[in-house]
């Protein structure tokens, strides 16, 4: 196939041609992103002015799709920012009806949201609730713990919480279905003392529900752990026709860590040991291990010798 010579100044023109044609291009892209569009985007509610006489409960999801007036370079470059912006609704209303049109507090959400473009339009417009009558109750706090402790270190009694109990308040169908409420996780390290801390309470997740307090002082005392060993006697249990046990050893020693601090006081009175007769009636043991019914809190169990004990009957 032949080739097409161009001379010179065919060249020239042609390279000319070209380049404003991509200028036009340019120009024109330009023009259009520099343009208004209309772009919609997913925001979150967040609410203020909150009714405090009437609990309510939302009937529609947390997010609204929201018409953004921007440029198309706006889009472009700023697309990240828009997504998941708080728009803030103001609840005020809500004391003597049970809807919130946004079309009427767009002016005020334009100057309170966290990005420069203008709102023209949010769907859905109107948001309703369902109202029903509001309760509070106190209840208990529940500590979230994660706490490693150095060698030979632990917790040595119970954590003390203060105040232990919180109020909360919201729909009485909502409310009574909370028991409890749990404080947000108390993580430690190579812990060696007592922890004395201001621990935050989980965020409530509706904005219907309120909590007071919202934080809560913790106390867990923490010692320096050895090891204590003490003989207990055995106990038969579940000797159903009285039989004439006679149990090998009659006592067992226990090996156990305690706190230094509660050292002195462990004895023998604070375990309960049992050895089951039924294992022998129903599984055919020939002997019996040993269970600790009753131990000290926050005591662990080393050993236990003998960990079975051997029995004679005599019917």
């Amino acid at each position: 196939m032949a080739l097409i010579k161009l001379s010179a100044i065919e060249q020239r023109r042609v390279s000319a041609f070209i380049t404003c044609l991509l200028i036009a291009f340019v120009v024109w892209v330009s023009t259009i992103l520099s343009n208004k569009h209309d772009y919609k985007v997913k925001e979150i509610i967040a609410f203020k002015n909150i009714p405090q006489k009437r609990a309510f409960h939302s009937l529609q999801p947390d997010t609204v799709t929201a018409t953004l007036q921007c440029t198309g370079w706006e889009i472009i470059f700023q697309q990240t920012d828009f997504a998941n912006k708080p728009i803030t609704v103001d609840l005020r209303s809500l004391e003597n009806k049970d809807f919130v049109v946004l079309s009427s507090q767009l002016k005020q959400i334009n100057e309170r949201k966290d990005f420069d473009q203008i709102i023209t339009a949010i769907s859905p417009d109107t948001l309703y609730f369902d109202f029903t009558g509001r309760k509070s109750k106190k209840i208990p706090v529940k500590l979230l713990s994660d706490i490693k402790y150095q060698p030979q270190f632990g917790q040595s009694n119970n954590a003390t919480l203060f105040p232990g109990f919180i109020t909360v308040s919201g729909p009485a169908k909502v409310i009574d279905s909370i028991n409890s409420w749990r404080t947000d996780t108390l993580k430690l390290d190579s812990v060696g003392q007592t922890i004395h801390t201001n621990l935050t309470l989980q965020a409530v997740n509706e904005a219907n529900i309120s909590i007071y307090p919202k934080s809560v002082a913790v106390h867990i005392p923490v010692d320096e752990f050895t090891e204590k060993t003490v003989q207990i006697p055995v106990k038969l249990v579940n000797n159903h026709n009285l039989y004439n046990v006679k149990i090998f050893p009659q006592k067992v020693s226990v090996t156990f860590t305690i706190s230094m601090r509660r050292y002195p006081e462990m004895d023998e009175d604070f375990f309960e040991a049992a050895a089951d007769l039924d294992l022998w009636r129903n599984n055919g043991y020939n002997t019996l291990p040993v269970k600790l019914t009753r131990l000290p809190a926050f005591c662990k169990i080393v050993k236990i010798e003998p960990a079975n004990v051997d029995f004679i009957i005599r019917k």
